[in-house]
This record gives C-alpha cells, sequence and structure tokens, in this order.
C-alpha cells in the first residue's frame, strides 16, 4: 500500500471531493508533507481508486454525484478494505456522525474545517495504523489477536476490522480487565485532541461486539460497566 520513491516510503491518500478548490487545496498540501495524493470528484470514481490504487487513508465527502459518501465507504468495507476513512461534509447532524462510524469510518470533519486539524488527524490516523509491537499475541475463547500483524482470527476464520475497531480492541485488552472511562479511551485511541461524543465509543464497542462476541447482545468479553464505561473480560 505503500510507494517507495528515491529510497524513501511514501504513504498514499485518496481525496474523494466534488469541490474542486478544495479538492486542489488538500492535494498540493498533503503533498507538502509527503504523500502521494490521488483525487476523485465522484462517488463511483472514488470507489474505483479505493480498490485500484489501495490508498492507506482515504478522504471522503458525503455529499457527492453519483454515489454519495456513505455508500462509497460501505462499499469499501463490504470489499474488506480497512483503511483509515475521514468523513469531510458540511453536514454537521449528530446522526450523519453516527451513520459514518457504524458504517466503518475512523473520523468525521465538519466544514468549513481547520486545514492544520485534518492534517494532524491525517497523520493521527497513519499512526496508529503503523504503531504495533512485533510479537504480542492475545486470545480468548476462540479468538486470537496478533498486534504486530495486525490481525484477528474467529475459530481460525480472519475477521476483517478497521484500523480504529482493531486500536479499541487493543486498549480493552491492553486493560486486562480493569474498567477503562470513555473519556480514558479517547486518550488511548482517538488522543488528546478528540472531538468524538460517548456514542462514538459505543458506537465501535458494538461493531467489535458483532463481529467477535457469539451473542453480540448478550456479550461475554467487552461489557458496559454503568456510567463509567467499558471492561474486557477473557472469560
Amino acid at each position: 500500500m505503500m510507494r517507495e520513491t528515491q529510497g524513501k516510503v511514501q504513504r498514499k491518500v485518496l481525496v474523494v471531493e466534488d469541490d474542486h478548490s478544495i479538492a486542489l487545496g488538500l492535494r498540493i498540501n498533503l503533498e507538502g508533507e509527503g504523500y502521494t495524493v490521488f483525487l476523485a470528484d465522484d462517488g463511483e470514481r472514488g470507489l474505483e481508486l479505493a480498490t485500484s490504487e489501495e490508498p492507506d487513508l482515504v478522504i471522503l465527502d458525503i455529499m457527492l454525484p453519483k454515489m454519495n459518501g456513505l455508500e462509497v465507504l460501505q462499499a469499501i468495507r463490504r470489499e474488506g478494505r480497512t483503511m483509515p476513512i475521514i468523513l469531510l461534509s458540511a453536514r454537521t447532524a449528530e446522526m450523519d456522525k453516527v451513520t459514518g462510524l457504524e458504517l466503518g469510518a475512523e473520523d468525521y470533519v465538519a466544514k468549513p474545517f481547520s486545514l492544520a486539524e485534518l492534517l494532524a488527524r491525517v497523520r493521527a490516523a497513519l499512526r496508529r495504523g503503523a504503531m504495533a509491537p512485533p510479537s504480542t499475541m492475545h486470545a480468548f475463547g476462540d479468538i486470537v489477536v496478533d498486534e504486530g500483524a495486525r490481525s484477528v482470527r474467529k475459530a481460525g476464520r480472519a475477521v476483517d476490522v478497521t484500523a480504529t475497531e482493531f486500536d479499541l480492541l487493543i486498549c480493552l485488552l491492553r486493560a486486562k480487565g480493569r474498567v477503562l472511562t470513555r473519556e480514558t479511551i479517547f486518550q488511548e485511541v482517538w488522543g488528546p485532541n478528540h472531538h468524538g461524543t460517548p456514542r462514538t465509543i459505543d458506537n465501535f464497542v458494538q461493531q467489535l461486539r458483532a463481529k467477535l462476541e457469539t451473542d453480540p447482545q448478550s456479550p461475554r468479553h467487552f461489557q458496559t460497566v454503568r456510567g463509567v464505561g467499558y471492561r474486557f473480560s477473557a472469560s
């Protein structure tokens, strides 16, 4: 997924944005930070590039011609691709954010946005995806998690998880049964400058339960501690 130029590895970023001035500004600044940038101005082309170019990260507008951003997001995740996706939209309604996160987005930035903040979020998302101890393994029930490979297997079969889902999973596993507040989880997974809400954490925990619990409605491993947050139980 990474390109090597003159001995230096470059990360690839796909920007799917139909406002040409915004897209051009993002391209100039992302290339200035050393990324290889691909542009698409409609949802169908964005999905094509997400498949053919295998970017390390996608910046995805919601209001797009041909396919809207949420449809593109859903299609990317349906294909099993787990690169971080940052939604970009003038919409600020809570439901749009919740829907995007439930479909597998890592972050949501509302227009008008601070370019410096967006670039910081891009760096943070890529950094989270690259950070992992080389050989730490976790096993519980029929689940095996390899931190170094950033892989999850259930009953011997690979489970597709997004970068943020994996980081949340590792955060809970490393706590070894301690109760983590939502604020602690935000700090560990999203960093100190997060702009999420408690619903953000709840949505990601629900996604982990859906993928890893035998009965997501009665979770054994990812437990809610009412009024506080969440804890992991290996039993």
